[in-house]
């Protein structure tokens, strides 16, 4: 133990400090899962609820940060454009927001609210049936002007579908109609609809991954290993603690970072690494893995960037749009009713009630409505990754939640911090899609478990139901391509 200045008197009771934190954190109060440090209704002190709230917005940010990397690829969006670390920003904010009022009003679980896997499938299928793709478009040759508009024409169908979508979720909530169909919702609707959301993403990760095989296996790896044979590895750090009398000191303690942290190690060392190779000019002139293609994005983005409904234009509402989110909006209500099950059972709480499953699709449906309005470019769904950061940590306050949406606030609201995320090469953010979209199709299998799967009904109902799900939508490419006199219609 490494002590710091502190009164002579206090000197006496640090060890005994140390046994009571130790017992607190052992038995702390209102909790039915007794291996948890703190459980839902607990209010751990500040510097802990930091700690734990950095560690959560670490762990869903890799993974919501690539959502509007992705769809501004498809947006047709300069690589130097600061409209690209502005939807990051956006993302990020809204996220904040929504988890705030997700634990504070609506389920009241530990749950973050993060940008939906299941809108980005649709978001991608509505921007390249209805517009040209962006490798056709002359875009060194055309004017800002034209440039801008190109791309704002594409977000504002974005927008609108979300928005439209979220009324109809918004409308189930409120009346209580998740409820009702509760009974019909059983591990046989939920695993079809989770898994799809990983495995209908697959074209995509191909096409990213092969930017550069090299980076994008090496990130691969780096998680791989941190999260499978580096797990049980402590690491040793110093903290601070405080004894009753108000004398801190410093204590080693070791923690399994590996385990904790294996995105944002795995993200920020190849990041590292890729910036190292484009400063020596390892990496060949144009290379996706640069770290350097954005220019001068850094420069010309302000420091403080705040977002508002409306800063793309408002959103422009087609049928197109509105059908298919509607397939990802139902996905994304399944997703989290099971995150809520999932987390109550985690956090030693008792199964979430009807009412309560109700007020957390409502405050999603504004979330999603929120979405829309900001232009966010995806809708907004639980993070079922930060369901298995309380498992690993055993800390299931909501306080540590709320604290990590005022850090998802506070970073939005930083415009060069969402222009330097914009900087990292897209085959590190394609490594780290594989990983995620592979964690959510094994979690949509997981319920498998609780099927009898003996019987030849469910295994047809399974079998059809995932095939099927992947036919529509390549069927849908296919009678539903893109046409110059269609987007000119739209137009006019």
């Amino acid at each position: 133990m490494a002590e710091a200045q502190c009164p002579e008197s206090c000197e006496a009771e640090e060890e005994e400090s140390a046994e009571l934190m130790a017992e607190s954190k052992a038995a702390p109060p209102s909790r039915s899962n007794t291996d948890l440090i703190y459980s839902v209704e607990d209010v751990p002190p500040w510097y802990l609820s930091l700690l734990f709230g950095f560690q959560h917005y670490l762990t869903m940010a890799s993974g919501t940060i690539s959502i509007p990397i992705l769809v501004a690829s498809f947006l047709c969006l300069e690589e130097d454009d600061p409209a690209r670390g502005a939807l990051v920003c956006t993302v990020l904010v809204h996220s904040g927001i929504v988890t705030l009022v997700q634990t504070t009003f609506g389920v009241r679980l530990p749950v973050i609210q993060g940008t939906a896997f299941s809108f980005l499938v649709s978001v991608i299928t509505l921007l390249t049936t209805v517009h040209p793709p962006c490798a056709a478009l002359p875009l060194p040759n055309m004017t800002q002007e034209a440039r801008q508009e190109e791309w704002l024409v594409r977000i504002r169908d974005v927008q609108g579908a979300i928005a439209t979508v979220s009324v109809f979720q918004i409308f189930l909530g409120l009346t209580g109609l998740v409820g009702m169909m509760m009974r019909w919702i059983t591990p046989l609707a939920i695993v079809p609809a989770v898994t799809l959301i990983g495995i209908s993403l697959f074209d995509v990760c191909f096409d990213k991954v092969s930017s550069h095989w090299g980076i994008s296996i090496m990130t691969i790896a780096m998680m791989i290993l941190s999260s499978q044979y580096f797990s049980n590895v402590a690491v040793p750090l110093v903290v601070p603690t405080k004894n009753r009398r108000g004398c801190f000191s410093l204590t080693t303690t070791k923690a399994k970072l590996f385990k904790s942290f294996p995105v944002p190690l795995a993200l920020f060392l190849t990041w590292g690494l890729c910036g190292i190779l484009t400063a020596y000019n390892v990496l060949p002139p144009g290379s996706a893995a640069r770290t350097d293609t954005s220019g001068d994005l850094l420069q010309r983005t302000p420091w403080l960037y705040v977002p508002y409904p409306g800063q793309w234009g408002w959103p422009t509402v087609t049928a197109a749009g509105v059908v298919s989110m509607l397939g990802a909006c139902m996905a994304s209500i399944l997703e989290s009713i099971a995150d809520y099950h999932a987390c109550a059972r985690i956090s030693g709480a008792p199964p979430p009630p009807i009412s309560a499953i109700n007020r957390g699709v409502f405050v999603q449906g504004l979330g999603c409505l929120l979405a829309g309005l900001l232009g966010t470019g995806s809708g907004t769904t639980s993070c079922s990754e930060n369901v298995l950061v309380i498992s690993v940590t055993r800390v299931a306050s909501r306080r540590v939640v709320q604290t990590s949406a005022v850090i998802l606030i506070v970073s939005g609201l930083i415009g060069k911090f969402g222009a330097a995320l914009v900087t990292i090469p897209e085959p590190v953010v394609a490594g780290v899609l594989v990983v995620m979209l592979s964690m959510i199709t094994s979690i949509g299998l997981s319920p498998l478990q609780q099927v009898d799967l003996s019987s030849s009904r469910n295994l047809f109902i399974l079998g059809f139901s995932i095939f099927f799900g992947l036919l529509l939508p390549k069927a849908r490419l296919r009678s539903e391509g893109w046409s110059p006199n269609r987007r000119r219609k739209r137009r006019d």
